[in-house]
């Protein structure tokens, strides 16, 4: 952790020389570099659990530690080209190895264990934006976003490998495990069974329009070969997920933005079925319902997800995400959530004098469909679930969490996480989850741009 900390904070440093970190030469100008460190130190109590599967959560507390590094570059090979390539790295586990909760306690963890600690591309993508208007407005600077001005009006192309949820179903309040909530059925919505291999990324070309108070954001991606596998399927013409979102701007309060996100997926995979599965079983073909074994190429998976985001004053704001799948088809690429609904708030620390620190708090319902809970009860494994029997109920979980930014670059926070009925099951839990979460990041060079 400390020889990882460590590049970080050289970064932290050299961002401090105003000279060094703009750069006084042209190419200077042009390049984004910045790095950032989180680290994740997480425990969960011993709870009730008369029995447990494969796939289970662990009665028996304990804690692990996670971490993630990424280092960000981006190039503006013109006015209105971006070049992105960004690497990453990631160590330790979750508690449980990442099983036995749908809306498991922390974001950060791969959901393999396994695939090692070497290095990786995160993303590696082109950017095209095709001015449609004269008129500009600010945006705001970034390790993805490195013009300073944008068109008001304006046709934004993405190709390459990228993660969906930087641009879909994105969320001021609850999207970011490294300052806001930590569970992943509250960065994201978990009926969101989004394309990604088990690291979160995916191959895709990206195109979205935005207008002066609404946007309209379309993907083409590739699906993992298997369920959260970390190889993807070149063959579009057999595998792939389309994606559809519309960003809507209002003032629902007087003089208070309220943004309306409404989402659309289609998944095309070599995907298994449910109820195939629990036939196979009960007809005597299979000794256990085994998922897998039913798979076959081409079985659609569809969902639809809302998001919505509300501002109360100009230091308090509201959210909410609500999504549903059709369920039949096995869980794939997030998470083993069927239906969702999730609601939560963040405060800004104006009022004790820290600005800079905030406070949230949201819930998260999870449920599954008659198809998946039927097959879990009968001892079947998904790819993160399976106790080996079942007594369904929805999964709670509720989370709260305190950042307090300590310095340039450096912020800490306290993580509390209640979860009832993990994996669906009322037999065991509920769970206490606590964390300590260390942020470290810093900006080596900024790209100017205009």
């Amino acid at each position: 952790m400390f020889r990882s900390a460590s590049i970080l904070f050289v970064f932290i440093n050299l961002s401090q020389f105003p000279g060094f970190a703009q750069g006084d030469a042209d190419w200077a100008s042009r390049i984004w570099l910045s790095g950032q460190a989180n680290f994740i130190t997480q425990g969960d109590a011993s709870f009730n659990s008369p029995y447990a599967g494969p796939n289970s959560l662990p009665g028996i507390g304990h804690a692990v530690t996670s971490r993630v590094i990424t280092l960000y570059t981006g190039f503006r090979i013109t006015n209105t080209t971006d070049f992105f390539l960004d690497l990453e790295e990631t160590g330790g586990r979750g508690i449980g190895d990442a099983l036995g909760v749908a809306g498991f306690p922390n974001l950060d963890v791969v959901r393999n264990p396994y695939l090692g600690q070497a290095p990786y591309v995160a993303r590696a993508m082109i950017h095209e934006m095709i001015p449609l208007s004269a008129e500009t407005t600010e945006a705001d600077v970034g390790p993805l976003q490195l013009e300073s001005t944008v068109p008001v009006r304006r046709l934004d192309i993405r190709a390459g490998k990228m993660s969906i949820v930087d641009w879909f179903d994105v969320n001021a309040i609850g999207s970011d495990s490294h300052f806001q909530f930590l569970n992943w059925a509250i960065d994201n919505n978990p009926a969101y069974d989004y394309a990604a291999d088990t690291r979160g990324y995916t191959y895709a070309l990206e195109l979205e329009y935005t207008d002066r108070s609404w946007a309209f954001r379309y993907a083409e991606a590739l699906m993992p070969k298997i369920a959260n596998g970390i190889h993807l399927d070149a063959d579009i013409a057999r595998a792939r997920a389309e994606n559809y979102e519309l960003e809507l701007h209002r003032e629902v309060l007087p003089k208070r933005l309220t943004i309306i996100r409404p989402l659309a997926f289609v998944n095309h995979a070599d995907m298994g079925s449910y109820r195939e599965a629990i036939h196979e079983y009960e007809s005597g073909q299979v000794a256990a319902p085994d998922i897998t074994a039913t798979r076959e190429q081409g079985r659609v998976k569809y969902g639809f997800g809302l998001n919505l985001e509300q501002e109360l004053t100009h230091t308090l704001r509201a959210y909410g995400r609500f999504g549903w799948n059709n369920g039949r088809t096995e869980s794939f690429a997030y998470t083993e959530v069927d239906q969702s609904f999730s609601g939560g708030m963040d405060l800004r620390g104006d009022r004790w004098h820290r600005k800079d620190d905030k406070v949230g708090a949201a819930f998260v319902s999870d449920a599954i469909s008659g198809d998946h809970r039927g097959y879990l009860a009968l001892g079947g494994l998904g790819f993160l679930l399976g106790d080996g029997a079942l007594n369904y109920g929805r999964e709670n979980i509720l989370e709260s969490y305190y950042t307090a930014h300590v310095w340039h670059g450096v912020n800490m926070s306290i993580d509390l996480q209640r979860v009832w009925n993990p994996g669906y099951n009322r037999d065991r839990g509920p769970v206490f989850v606590g964390a300590f979460r260390l942020h470290l990041e810093g900006v080596l060079l900024k790209a100017a741009g205009q």
